[in-house]
């Protein structure tokens, strides 16, 4: 008879448990000692010895904290959100300066090794400093969404902006780019990652663009409001 067959037998006699493993025992030590690990062996796994949920930050130098310490980055201020509030998710950040919307897709094969169950999307701004074609970053962001998807990955997408100097033309078109995407493929939507930030002295670093410490406690804040819901 299996060691479980004989604890099952156990819990519908009439004495105690312990009446009989302590009877096990003295008859057996070798037996109770393959009961108790068979009791080990087959209880169901402890939610804390598993893995924290991930959240990746996928972008640029918005996201990988340009110009300020990695510890106010709005990754590493998220992480300390997360925790204040009792949310075990693990945020990794991975934002790259300089980078695009065909570099973020090429990286990010290597990037699903981590198994997120929330990936950030904010990839575009330097594409769009660049001029590129609205097509192939359409495209490219697309494709990121779909691998995000097939791996499991629910998506949380920023959008981005480029200066006036690009003129209306182009410049309207590609914000509708991200906020399209974000329609078709109904994803959390946050319009302008850095809404109440950008262009202003006291918040961002000579540029106008990247944020100082206090700028990105606002990036987080803005983040946060549509991250949790889906947490």
């Amino acid at each position: 008879m299996s060691f479980a067959a004989i604890l099952s037998i156990m819990c519908f006699m009439k004495k105690p448990i312990s009446f009989y493993c302590g009877k096990i025992l003295k008859a057996s030590p070798a037996l109770f000692l393959g009961l108790v690990l068979s009791v080990w062996v087959f209880q169901p796994s402890n939610a804390k010895g598993e893995s924290p949920p991930v959240i990746l930050a996928l972008g640029d130098s918005l996201t990988a904290g340009f110009g300020v310490s990695s510890a106010e980055s709005y990754p590493a201020r998220l992480q300390v959100i997360l925790k204040s509030r009792g949310y075990p998710h693990r945020v990794i950040n991975a934002g790259v300066s300089g980078d695009t919307t065909a570099g973020g897709l090429r990286r990010l094969p290597w990037l699903m090794r981590n198994g997120p169950a929330i990936v950030i999307l904010a990839l575009g701004a330097n594409d769009g400093l660049r001029g590129l074609p609205l097509s192939e970053i359409r495209s490219n962001l697309e494709r990121i969404v779909q691998i995000c998807r097939d791996h499991g990955a629910k998506v949380l997408l920023t959008g981005m902006k480029v200066p006036p100097n690009f003129g209306e033309d182009y410049s309207g078109q590609f914000e509708r780019v991200f906020s399209r995407l974000s329609e078709e493929f109904k994803l959390p939507f946050v319009p302008f990652l850095l809404e109440g930030v950008a262009a202003k002295r006291e918040l961002t670093q000579p540029d106008g663009i990247h944020p100082l410490g206090p700028g990105y406690a606002i990036v987080v804040d803005t983040v946060w409001k549509t991250l949790e819901p889906m947490l």
